[in-house]
């Protein structure tokens, strides 16, 4: 008998998954087999990113395979599309609408989850005052992934932007295997990656790779 997707959760139960590894998919003609090799590696945090135009086909395929993994799916900029597609929560930047004025967003989505970039401390105080669940922190490092990445914040702004948010806070930006543990030495709670995986030749590999080295050091205490 084939597997059944899994009961929609609340979103204290969305909340409990905002941690490790965060991906972030384009849309095109390879996000599917992205997504299935991110889940496949154990990746249970997916953003699909649809700068150009949401793919109703797409759309409906990663919420059939997220939800078969107990994964969280995340619309990036458009939360009624993330409304149209059951997604769990949505993630808005500067330019979205209700970056400014959550509360209309928050009443609509409900359960669903609502997440916010920060690049500066002033930035992450104003989203405390708002019904938000997570922060995306960045940009970290340098980076070609997105256009409005801005200067890099470095893993010191991190840090400063980790220990004022009131929320977990998702490090975004040139993040690789290689200068993760810096990242999670900052008390990021997650690690958004792009090109980490979608450039990679190995996809799946690549974000086993992250999941490892992610959990081998919360597997040794070295962060709460």
């Amino acid at each position: 008998m084939a597997a059944q997707p899994a009961a929609p959760l609340n979103r204290a139960a969305r909340a409990q998954l905002l941690h490790g590894i965060y991906a972030i998919l384009d849309e095109g003609p390879r996000v599917l087999e992205l997504t299935q090799a991110v889940l496949a590696a154990g990746v249970r945090i997916v953003q699909y990113r649809a700068k150009r135009g949401v793919s109703i086909e797409h759309a409906r395929a990663l919420r059939t395979l997220t939800s078969r993994c107990g994964a969280l799916l995340i619309m990036n900029d458009d939360w009624r599309a993330a409304l149209r597609f059951d997604c769990d929560g949505v993630h808005l930047g500067p330019e979205d609408e209700g970056f400014e004025r959550v509360a209309p967003v928050r009443e609509a989505l409900r359960d669903r989850l609502i997440g916010l970039s920060c690049g500066t401390v002033d930035e992450v105080r104003v989203a405390n005052a708002a019904a938000v669940d997570y922060l995306g922190a960045g940009s970290v490092y340098a980076t070609s992934s997105k256009d409005d990445a801005g200067a890099p914040i470095g893993i010191d702004g991190l840090s400063a932007l980790a220990s004022a948010s009131r929320v977990p806070i998702a490090a975004v930006g040139g993040i690789t295997a290689a200068n993760l543990m810096k990242v999670r030495q900052s008390g990021a709670a997650m690690a958004a990656v792009i090109s980490a995986i979608s450039a990679a030749a190995r996809p799946e590999a690549a974000a086993r790779e992250l999941l490892e080295a992610w959990n081998r050091r919360e597997r040794n205490g070295a962060v709460p």
